[in-house]
């Protein structure tokens, strides 16, 4: 393989999903990945599993899929603050109660890590870092240093993860890469309503293009008024900015939200 779509977190944004692919099959990829989360925040998570199949996407398995797959008290996400926490349990409640039997047994069996060739690179795919599914790895916090020995440590050219719902990449020594994919699922707190794929390629060295998608966004955002999802997840949906996670924000990345 030469051209990869990847991305990260659907978090129920069928939309979001269903336009991200259109978009990566005009670009003539020759497979798409998705690094987990399908569940949380959005609306009908059933939605999102035939579009899986239907592109012949292949997925791993996040924090919310290893809750929801084998029925856990919470989504393991990682939060320390009580109000994050108590967002994410209206959240998980009502993703475990909208996704059927079949589909919570197809997230229980996913791998938790792929490996693959992307010409001469050896790819690994997480959810939040190869050490721990749940780790939050930021741009402004985590040293090149430590990302060298992560690669090393794990025999990879190239780490590719998400769950921090925030795009960034950076090139390391002896041609090694990071790359958090973004998210679709939600915009990534920049005042924009447009979400994020990464498309990898390879004709000399690496390219990665991260590719904005826009989706209707209002149409979701009606969707989860309808549902009663929390007044706050729908003016993200619509604004673009983050009203909720905020304190496991960085404050570099904190600044750069509204809130």
């Amino acid at each position: 393989m030469n051209r990869i779509a990847v991305f990260g977190g659907i978090y129920n944004n069928y939309l979001a999903l269903e336009a991200a692919l259109m978009d990566a099959h005009r670009r003539g990829v020759d497979a798409a990945y998705c690094l987990g989360d399908m569940g949380a925040f959005g609306p009908h998570p059933d939605r999102v599993f035939p579009l899986l199949r239907d592109h012949g996407v292949q997925c791993i398995q996040g924090n919310y899929d290893n809750s929801v797959g084998n029925g856990l008290a919470d989504c393991q996400c990682g939060y320390t603050d009580p109000r994050d926490n108590h967002f994410a349990r209206l959240s998980y409640a009502y993703t475990f109660a909208n996704t059927g039997a079949a589909n919570r047994a197809w997230l229980r069996n996913l791998p938790t890590q792929r490996r693959v060739q992307l010409g001469r690179y050896r790819v690994l795919m997480c959810h939040g870092s190869p050490r721990r599914t749940n780790e939050f790895l930021w741009e402004s916090t985590t040293s090149t240093h430590f990302l060298d020995h992560l690669l090393e440590a794990h025999q990879a050219d190239i780490v590719l993860a998400t769950h921090t719902g925030i795009k960034w990449q950076r090139r390391l020594g002896h041609d090694r890469h990071f790359v958090n994919v973004g998210v679709l699922g939600r915009p990534e707190n920049d005042g924009a309503a447009h979400v994020w794929y990464a498309l990898l390629s390879v004709a000399k060295e690496l390219h990665v293009e991260f590719v904005p998608v826009h989706y209707d966004h209002e149409k979701l955002a009606a969707e989860m008024r309808a549902e009663r999802l929390p007044a706050e997840f729908v003016e993200t949906i619509r604004t673009g900015w983050w009203t909720t996670c905020l304190e496991i924000l960085p404050a570099k990345e904190r600044r750069r939200g509204k809130f």
